[in-house]
């Protein structure tokens, strides 16, 4: 495709610079299959979104697949992260130093790359010793297997332990965790701690597995084939989060914007946020997910967004 593609705001993670808004791509092969995926990716990058954020147990290795396939002939526009440690299956699984080195292979295999930007351990293992898992992922860096490293789902103290434990060795310059407007735990001390230490975060599930979408409204039947539908429903869409939807909504219109560029944006907003990372099945998603993080909140916005909430 010969379409200029958007530049988008541009943000550190360690030596990379990715878009602020980044592509989930973890609907890729259970919920879209390679043509869809390589149409996701398209419009992707000509919105100006250069960072690709994936995992080896995303559909056992296929949204690894469809994405090395869809980026093929351009690899170089794409800042490319991806994920090892949860189970893959009963041999692949943990953070050991060989597997390690196995795992770093299989997803470099599926990807069709020769390297990986952002190379994450999905969740902390407490069978192995931070030590041994930093050991094992400097050598991928220093082979350039691995430009940078990061972790997710780690807490606060897991954060501080791997920092010292990394020395003088590669070090995460990233973490991946749950946060959006209706999940703020990691405001408390993973957030603060990323400053401490110049650590990029990076959140997923932005839109509260869709909550933040505004297609869900309070006595209104869940659209059908959503998230809601297939069984979120009773824990996220109650009746008050709902209620808090429509506060929010009202709110951003009174901004002159969407309830997807208010989540959007309050989350560019927090310190330490590098990309805030969305999942999409079609390209129209995609190019909205882009050009959602245009709104620039002031503190008092901040503030009356808190109170709304409340």
């Amino acid at each position: 495709m010969n379409m200029q593609a958007t530049v988008l705001e541009r943000r550190k993670i360690g030596g990379l610079e990715v878009s602020l808004t980044g592509l989930g791509c973890n609907n890729f092969g259970w919920r879209i299959d390679a043509a869809q995926s390589r149409r996701v990716v398209d419009a992707a990058l000509e919105a100006g979104i250069n960072f690709f954020d994936t995992a080896d147990i995303y559909d056992q290795g296929k949204s690894e697949e469809f994405l090395g396939r869809a980026l093929a002939g351009r690899r170089l526009q794409a800042v490319v992260a991806t994920k090892f440690g949860m189970k893959f299956d009963d041999q692949r699984h943990g953070a050991r130093r060989g597997y390690v080195f196995q795992a770093a292979e299989d997803s470099l295999r599926r990807l069709g790359t020769d390297y990986i930007d952002l190379y994450q351990l999905h969740q902390p293992d407490p069978q192995t010793p931070i030590a041994e898992t930093l050991e094992a992922l400097d050598q991928l860096v220093r082979a350039g297997k691995v430009r940078e490293i990061g972790c997710s789902n780690f807490s606060a103290a897991q954060i501080r332990e791997a920092h010292e434990a990394a020395g003088a060795r590669a070090h995460f310059v990233s973490v991946q965790n749950q946060y959006s407007l209706f999940h703020r735990e990691p405001e408390a001390e993973v957030l603060p701690e990323c400053r401490r230490l110049g650590v990029a975060f990076l959140p997923y599930f932005p839109l509260a597995n869709g909550l933040l979408t505004g297609k869900y409204r309070r006595g209104q039947p869940l659209p059908k084939g959503s998230r809601g539908e297939a069984g979120w429903g009773p824990k996220i869409f109650t009746d008050d989060n709902l209620a808090r939807v429509e506060r929010l909504l009202d709110f951003a219109a009174s901004r002159g914007h969407s309830l997807l560029e208010l989540a959007f944006s309050w989350l560019a907003a927090q310190p330490a946020v590098a990309s805030v990372i969305a999942g999409a099945t079609s390209p129209e998603q995609v190019r909205a997910n882009a050009a959602a993080p245009v709104w620039k909140p002031s503190p008092d916005d901040l503030r009356e967004i808190d109170a709304l909430l409340a």
